[in-house]
């Protein structure tokens, strides 16, 4: 730890916190301002599922190299970098004219956020000692928590309010302000700390072929609806698997060349951490589909406004809160069952939900539907905090940080595969229906297909280690906590 005052220390997080802040933000708001959007910029449902996609997609390849920039030129100057770039491509989206032009800055974005968010553990624990970084951490978790839940409802009254005439556009400009402490806060109380002169150089060649490979698995399925499912979209999504292949012996032929590889593919060599990477696949594939499908019935289907629907769904972030303040006390003597239980309450408040949408029909609301949503959030909180920990429960040392790495780079590429995949059958569906009854069949045809993904995941666990890995700071655990509510 370096010798900074007690004060400047706090003031650090809070600038690592405003950091954080924006990236969660940026996964949530979008899904609330995006019917906004459409109708403004005049775009289309795969538009639609592109601006939330993109960011995610570009995160998860920037994931993938953004940790060992921190290592080769400094945590604290990546941070800063990262903050400083974010603002400005959130300023860009402010600013959009067109869907491609948001579609663009929403990449960029996420690029940025991958540069950004992997400093911030490594920073914290700079500015604090063994003594109190149990503290820093505390405080770090429930502010996390409490934006899940305030995040969604500014979203949907700064839409609602229009202000200046500005409308959804003022969901990105939050970032402004938040962007701007992050950077004066960390200029004066951040640790330069050392570069890590072991770190060898970057990997572009494998950075480009995981894009590429990514980015021919989404596209298709983002596009393919609209296009009629043509031969190109097949031939990509063949093309994708070939692609990843690639990267996979590229990855070993660097390893085996004395080269410092993207990955450590040895991992995936313990049958436990591979379970778990196809578990938060699933997973969170299903929560932001899922999410993604119920802000759209709310907003499109029953015509609520964007503070309507979000207060509509708090009970989602709600429960969401809850249960992962349950899973903190829970998850040492738990282990792995602490998945099973939510992933059951998971699937009970599915079934809820369903059985409320096939009662209460375009109508549903109120309890009907804060219940159900509340028992998932609950199910899915419980999940959140022990996740990575349990996945990586058999990895050696000298893999945790490779292995944390692709965990977060796999939790982005499910997202904008839930994305495109749960939002593909949702207009679909619209699309073959007429009026009202279209939004009712395609969030309930979404809702099965996310209780199925949440058996799956069920299934998944068994094959994942008893306990989880000893030695992590809590929010570590917590990192992957970034659900898209609508």
């Amino acid at each position: 730890m370096t010798n900074i005052s007690n004060g400047r220390r706090w003031l650090g997080l809070l600038a690592i916190l405003a950091a954080t802040l924006m990236n969660l933000l940026d996964a949530t708001v979008v899904n609330v301002a995006a019917p906004s959007i459409l109708a403004d910029l005049h775009g289309d449902y795969a538009d639609l599922q592109w601006i939330a996609a993109g960011y995610t997609l570009a995160l998860a390849v920037g994931l993938l190299v953004g940790g060992r920039l921190g290592d080769m030129f400094g945590r604290r100057r990546m941070l800063l970098l990262g903050v400083a770039g974010f603002v400005a491509a959130s300023l860009l989206c402010a600013a959009a004219w067109s869907p491609g032009a948001l579609i663009a800055a929403r990449v960029v974005q996420g690029l940025f956020g991958a540069v950004m968010i992997p400093q911030g553990f490594g920073l914290i624990r700079d500015l604090f000692g063994p003594a109190d970084l149990g503290k820093a951490f505390g405080a770090f978790g429930p502010a996390i928590g409490l934006s899940t839940i305030l995040g969604p409802i500014v979203a949907g009254a700064l839409v609602d309010a229009d202000i200046l005439g500005t409308g959804w556009r003022m969901v990105f400009g939050i970032n402004l302000p938040l962007g701007a402490f992050a950077l004066l806060a960390g200029l004066r109380t951040l640790p330069a700390g050392r570069v890590a002169v072991a770190v060898r150089r970057l990997d572009p060649t494998g950075a480009l072929l995981a894009g590429a490979g990514m980015f021919l698995l989404v596209y298709p399925l983002m596009q393919g609806r609209e296009a009629g499912w043509p031969a190109w979209t097949w031939a990509m999504l063949t093309a994708s698997v070939a692609v990843l292949g690639l990267f996979a012996v590229q990855q070993l032929r660097r390893k085996a060349s004395g080269g410092t590889p993207l990955v450590e593919l040895s991992v995936f060599a313990k049958r436990s951490y591979t379970s778990g990477a196809l578990f938060v696949l699933v997973f969170f594939g299903a929560i932001v589909g899922f999410s993604l499908a119920v802000g759209l019935f709310l907003q499109l289907g029953q015509g609520k406004s964007p503070i309507g629907a979000s207060l509509s769904m708090a009970a989602w972030a709600i429960g969401a809160f809850l249960g992962s303040g349950f899973s903190a006390g829970a998850m040492a003597k738990l282990g792995r069952r602490i998945l099973h239980l939510g992933l059951a309450v998971m699937t009970v408040g599915l079934v809820l939900l369903y059985a409320a949408f096939a009662s209460q029909g375009m109508g549903i609301g109120g309890w009907h539907l804060g219940v159900p949503l509340l028992v998932y959030g609950a199910g899915m909180g419980m999940i959140f905090v022990p996740l990575f920990d349990v996945v990586m429960g058999e990895i050696a040392d000298h893999e945790v940080g490779s292995a944390a790495g692709i965990l977060e780079s796999i939790q982005q590429l499910g997202s904008s595969l839930g994305v495109a995949a749960l939002g593909t059958v949702f207009f679909s569906t619209v699309g073959a229906a007429s009026g009202g009854a279209g939004f009712l069949t395609a969030a309930q045809r979404v809702t099965l297909i996310a209780a199925a993904l949440t058996v799956a995941a069920f299934g998944l666990a068994f094959a994942l280690p008893k306990r989880a890995r000893q030695g992590h700071a809590p929010a570590e655990a917590a990192a992957p906590a970034e659900p898209a509510f609508a």
